[in-house]
């Protein structure tokens, strides 16, 4: 995995920081990379943006999944 270097962290938040994971049971770091996890995830509309591109690209879905689980699950593979 990637390592990020911060430099000039000004020491007030730091503080917070640290205290904020020590608070959760938590190292700094992995405090850290939550919030930057949280701060940098995709919103929903870009979620839903990337879904509806993939259907686009794939299709219409043909076939009767129904009847496909119930194969399955009967273990009757080949019908």
């Amino acid at each position: 995995m990637p390592d990020l270097l911060v430099r000039d962290i000004d020491p007030e938040v730091y503080e917070r920081m640290r205290k904020a994971a020590e608070r959760q049971g938590k190292s700094l770091a992995q405090a850290a990379r939550e919030a930057l996890a949280e701060r940098f995830k995709p919103s929903r509309e870009k979620i839903w943006a990337e879904i509806d591109a993939f259907r686009e690209r794939i299709g219409p879905v043909e076939g009767n999944s129904v009847e496909i689980i119930r194969r399955v699950r009967d273990g009757r593979t080949r019908d």
